[in-house]
């Protein structure tokens, strides 16, 4: 009977999130004025949330090298965005080849995965109307990435799509609130901050169902893989070479940034309700606290 209890509220979620998605989704393609002209003078996400904020790097910069930082900090975190929501289409597709496509748990899911396709292509339009790189993943991350599509699953695989989508929902909900910014990067982060929020409700449900059904050893193991999946993820929002487009070598501007206390903090700030969570459910612990203690994010 609980089984069946839990089924139906599994599909009531779903149902819940199909209605909402029917409702309100969006075609960036169509919904973004990708030629419009950029601010002169707005930054590209908020100065203090800068990885060199508050560095004698970041005094020595003068203001148009400042926006610049900026810019291509948004581009390394829409390359991450797209690295990751790479990885996550193919692991819930793994994950609706088993369910049945009636459900509309399923239906959900597939839903999502056209949710980020459009995400990946926003991102995509982002990284080219900034006029940036494409800053990739460094080949141990990449190889993480093909492991996590290729075998993630239970509370792995929702566990790690809650920490990325989440880390990078808290810098642009503060992003999306700021009128001081570039209008294109405020329209960006709206459109997915108001998706993920159905993308980590449909995580979070289904997070808590697999805890609930794992034994001890898939828990440790859960608990270490996360625990780099974590590392992963907050190495991959500050790629070195951005430092670079600003005239610093990218290993001091590294260097720099991961002694910043304001660096610092804005990771623990982004990662604080995540982590919490994560806690809670017993998927943090162990040597795992190593890995997260390394990522900067507690």
């Amino acid at each position: 009977m609980a089984t069946t209890s839990s089924g139906r509220e599994r599909e009531a979620v779903a149902e819940r999130l199909l209605t909402a998605s029917a409702r309100i989704s969006y075609d960036p393609v169509v919904e973004i004025d990708w030629d419009a002209p950029h601010v002169p003078g707005a930054y590209w996400l908020p100065p203090h949330r800068s990885s060199l904020y508050g560095t004698p790097l970041w005094e020595g910069l003068d203001e148009e090298r400042r926006i610049t930082l900026t810019k291509h900090e948004v581009a390394s975190a829409a390359s991450a965005g797209v690295w990751f929501e790479t990885i996550l289409m193919q692991m819930l597709i793994r994950h609706y080849y088993d369910e049945d496509p009636t459900s509309r748990h399923a239906q959900y899911a597939l839903t999502e995965v056209a949710d980020e396709c459009r995400h990946s292509i926003m991102f995509g339009r982002l990284i080219e109307a900034l006029g940036c790189p494409v800053y990739r993943a460094t080949p141990g991350d990449h190889l993480l990435g093909r492991f996590l599509k290729a075998t993630a699953s239970g509370p792995r695989m929702y566990a790690a799509i809650l920490i990325a989508e989440e880390i990078l929902d808290a810098f642009q909900r503060e992003a999306m609130a700021d009128e001081s910014l570039q209008p294109l990067v405020r329209m960006v982060s709206r459109i997915h901050v108001v998706e993920e929020a159905r993308h980590v409700r449909f995580a979070r449900e289904e997070l808590a169902r697999q805890v609930a059904v794992t034994g001890p050893l898939g828990m440790a193991y859960a608990r270490l893989l996360i625990g780099r999946s974590a590392r992963a993820i907050a190495n991959r929002l500050v790629h070195p070479d951005v430092y670079a487009a600003v005239g610093i070598p990218p290993a001091v501007g590294r260097a720099a940034a991961r002694a910043n206390p304001h660096w610092r903090a804005t990771l623990r700030w982004s990662a604080r309700r995540v982590y919490d969570d994560l806690t809670d459910l017993g998927l943090v612990g162990g040597p795992a606290r190593l890995l997260w203690a390394r990522s900067g994010l507690v």
